[in-house]
């Protein structure tokens, strides 16, 4: 028997991958991905603001909820976001067309995002796409009322994706420093969107020495409920190890990865990065995670990172309700007296140690 080689459309056995921004901070966070795109993603900003559409770069824009907010945005109130988005399902239903993966970036508080977010995650999963949700979680000076909002609204988006990252604003705090300008700390939240979406979806569409494709992704991701993820660097000896270490105490995250049944990690780092030190960050994140764990990764040079490595992890499968150990809850590790004011899960953390070890500097001076 003869086997029957054909030629293959282009778009067969690529997975369609589009990345929604909705309301202000999510089309902000969508904006930023368009300037640095992958090309075989479709980027989309989904507003109530006429005006804050027109002044962004993504090619798909969509206005919602025009019967309601008439373009003018909903004035922070996230029962009109929903309504503005119930308004425009099937507008929100076209522009989702054919996708396998959809990411739904939002900045919780506000009207529109921890509105709407809902409703169109809601949607790309009743079309069949893989439907991850990346939001941010106010700052707590923007007080109690926009984080009552936020808590709301992440409680209904976690039953409409299969997986969903959280972001704490305040945790940026601990990296950016007390003198980061107001504006600086919104566009530092903006651009922790953009790495948490644009590095999942790298996962997928950059093509590596050792592939993660769409089916591995689904099957850590599908259903997943809480993910956590988080990206480290290390340079020099012992690189990678440092990447994987880095990851796991990433500051901008309040979960233990103790108990997480699935992980996906991502090796990136120039010609000479060897599978010796993809085993290395794999046993450190190994260590940490549930014994039984399913643990894939993939490899991608990248010509321009010379010494680097980056690492992308992406933890999930955590035990339900209540499973999911925050970082804060552990009160039995007693800190060294030079940082008792620093929590425990950030002591290890590049930029914590950077911070410690300039206050010991000052304090020996004085």
């Amino acid at each position: 028997m003869n086997a029957r080689i054909e030629a293959t459309p282009d778009n067969i056995g690529v997975a369609k991958i589009k990345v929604v921004g909705v309301g202000g901070g999510g089309s902000n966070a969508v904006s930023r991905m368009y300037r640095d795109r992958l090309q075989e993603v479709e980027y989309i900003a989904v507003n109530t603001d006429a005006q804050a559409l027109v002044r962004s770069d993504v090619p798909v824009r969509l206005r919602i909820g025009d019967e309601t907010a008439r373009g003018l945005g909903v004035g922070g109130d996230p029962e009109k976001g929903q309504t503005c988005a119930e308004e425009s399902r099937d507008e929100v239903r076209e522009v989702l067309e054919g996708a396998d993966m959809v990411f739904i970036a939002a900045g919780m508080g506000g009207g529109t995002g921890t509105g709407a977010a809902p409703t169109v995650a809601e949607t790309a999963r009743e079309m069949g796409a893989l439907t991850v949700g990346v939001v941010t979680e106010p700052f707590a000076f923007e007080g109690r009322r926009r984080s009552k909002h936020a808590e709301e609204g992440i409680a209904r988006l976690k039953d409409k994706v299969d997986t969903l990252i959280t972001i704490p604003n305040d945790r940026l705090l601990v990296i950016c420093g007390e003198h980061v300008t107001m504006e600086a700390g919104f566009r530092m939240a903006d651009d922790i969107l953009r790495q948490g979406v644009q590095s999942i979806a790298e996962l997928v569409t950059v093509a590596g020495e050792i592939n993660l494709d769409f089916a591995d992704i689904k099957a850590v991701m599908s259903n997943a409920g809480p993910a956590w993820m988080a990206i480290g660097s290390g340079s020099g000896e012992d690189r990678a190890i440092q990447a994987a270490e880095e990851a796991i105490h990433s500051p901008l995250l309040d979960v233990s990865l103790d108990g997480a049944r699935g992980v996906i990690f991502n090796v990136t780092g120039p010609s000479d990065l060897t599978i010796n030190e993809v085993h290395q960050a794999s046993e450190v994140i190994s260590q940490v995670v549930d014994p039984e764990a399913n643990i894939m990764f993939g490899m991608v040079t990248d010509m321009k990172m010379e010494n680097e490595v980056k690492l992308t992890i992406i933890a999930t499968g955590f035990p339900a309700e209540g499973g999911l150990v925050r970082a804060t809850d552990n009160d039995t590790i007693m800190p060294d007296t030079a940082d008792l004011d620093v929590p425990w899960f950030l002591r290890n953390h590049p930029a914590t140690r950077r911070r410690m070890r300039g206050n010991v500097a000052t304090t020996a001076m004085d």
